[in-house]
């Protein structure tokens, strides 16, 4: 377990250095759930999959409640870090923990209650309902692992850690897609749960995979965990929680647009039935992929921003901006040509062959696949943004593209378009969301938001003791 220092070095390099570990997290995820889609997919047929889609959008739907508490920790911590300030980065931990404990068992219990009739409102075809029902009921039981996860991986990359998370990551992948055939088909004893069994397999996995992660963060003294002479920092220390609050839930509420847009966006391709249904749900495990690097990019870029807003480097705040934004159109630039030029075999992956969604998935491709290019652009203008605690921003780029131009867009012209009307309206709003991030990006009063001064924190410029988080040291140096 190492920590870099990214106040520090190079900044495309450092930058890089980063955002692999971050990659690897988000192709490891893609490719579990890729591997579920594939298992659902090809051998329990399109109603189960269209199951799995809808369910995984209401899942989605629901982590953004956890997401921006566990977004806004991260970047407290890293601020923390690069100010020196580790005592604060772990009375920041401490109070955060407590308030996820509680914030992701609330989520997962209204997420149960909840399950059918949002499937419901969803327009869920009627032949899928009754898979889509019986998967969501498990996973939300996984809920409160994969949440805690999710948080514990924000903050170890705002305090220079995106290896550990990788490595677990990698862990929880292999041990779902060793148990998805075991548990979907049932071979010997064991019985066939169909589509329940995937649930059951994310349960098993998320849920270990976090316990075996805690305990070797405390075997190897990770210099964030809540020691015994740490306890009195579990509570729910007020001043934590206000910027928890009023940064974490505009945080989570960007999710939440994204989110709902996507549900609006999928009630809508319902209404033209199963093939279509299934071929947005194969053509958006594609787009996971060819979004990847704009979400890793976009983590290391909030991360190293977080850092040198703590230390004062303002001047490798912008460095590091247009350096992500550069990795980022080159790495999302060479998976669309890729997919572009494989379009069908990569589509073929989560439908079989001579499946009347194909050809439908494939022409959504040629029309949606470029936009996902300026899409990367403005999430590392945000991402950047975000690091100060400055949540207004973003959220109105956010909801400008989606619900003010994508949305509007696709209803307003599906009577005429057709289905091209859905396709079409990703380009318009990544259009739209481009032009607004640079605009706020370059006029905005973003930089003048002051994430910590309500915690006692003390001056960026004035590091605190000689505690220091160097370029490839373990944490153990760290804490000594």
């Amino acid at each position: 377990m190492k920590a870099l220092d990214l106040t520090q070095g190079p900044i495309t390099r450092t930058l890089i250095a980063f955002t692999l570990p971050t990659l690897g997290s988000n192709v490891l995820q893609s490719l579990n759930a890729s591997v579920n889609a594939i298992w659902v997919g090809h051998f329990l047929g399109e109603a189960p999959l269209t199951a799995a889609t809808n369910a995984n959008m209401v899942l989605f739907l629901l982590m953004a409640a956890v997401f921006g508490v566990a977004m806004a920790t991260g970047i407290m911590v890293g601020q923390s870090v690069g100010a020196r300030e580790l005592v604060q980065a772990k009375r920041v931990v401490g109070s955060s923990a407590v308030f996820m404990v509680v914030l992701s068992l609330a989520t997962a219990l209204f997420g149960a209650l909840t399950a059918e009739p949002i499937l419901r409102l969803m327009s869920t075809p009627a032949e899928a309902m009754p898979y889509a029902v019986s998967y969501l009921r498990i996973v939300f039981i996984a809920t409160p692992s994969m949440f805690f996860y999710i948080y514990a991986a924000m903050v170890l990359r705002g305090g220079g850690d995106a290896r550990t998370p990788f490595i677990f990551m990698f862990v929880s992948v292999g041990l779902d897609i060793a148990l998805n055939p075991l548990l979907i088909f049932g071979p010997g004893p064991l019985p066939a749960l169909g589509i329940r069994g995937a649930a059951l397999a994310m349960l098993i996995s998320q849920t270990t995979t976090l316990l075996a992660m805690i305990v070797l963060l405390y075997r190897r003294k990770h210099f964030l965990v809540i020691r015994r002479d740490d306890l009195h920092l579990l509570r729910l220390d007020l001043a934590i929680v206000k910027v928890l609050v009023t940064r974490g839930l505009p945080m989570g509420l960007q999710m939440l647009i994204v989110s709902s847009s996507m549900l609006t966006v999928l009630g809508l391709i319902n209404s033209y039935g199963t093939d279509t249904a299934a071929a947005f749900g194969a053509a958006v495990q594609v787009w996971t992929y060819v979004q990847m690097p704009v979400f890793a990019v976009g983590a290391a870029v909030t991360a190293m921003a977080a850092q040198n807003i703590g230390a004062g480097r303002w001047e490798r705040v912008s460095q590091a901006t247009w350096a992500g934004a550069a990795i980022n159109a080159a790495m999302t630039g060479l998976l669309v040509a890729v997919v572009w030029t494989f379009n069908r075999q990569a589509l073929s992956l989560f439908l079989p062959a001579g499946s009347a969604a194909l050809p439908i998935a494939e022409h959504a491709n040629v029309i949606a696949l470029w936009s996902f290019l300026l899409f990367g652009i403005t999430i590392v203008l945000i991402s950047t943004v975000r690091a100060t605690g400055a949540v207004m921003g973003p959220l109105l780029v956010i909801f400008g593209s989606l619900w003010l131009a994508r949305i509007p867009f696709a209803y307003a012209l599906a009577p005429r378009w057709g289905q091209d009307a859905i396709w079409w309206s990703f380009p318009v709003g990544s259009i739209v969301g481009v032009v607004l991030g640079v605009l706020y990006y370059r006029y905005g009063g973003w930089r003048k938001v002051q994430l910590m001064s309500g915690v006692g924190s003390k001056r960026a410029q004035q590091p605190a003791g000689n505690a220091e988080v160097r370029p490839d040291r373990s944490v153990e140096s760290v804490e000594q």
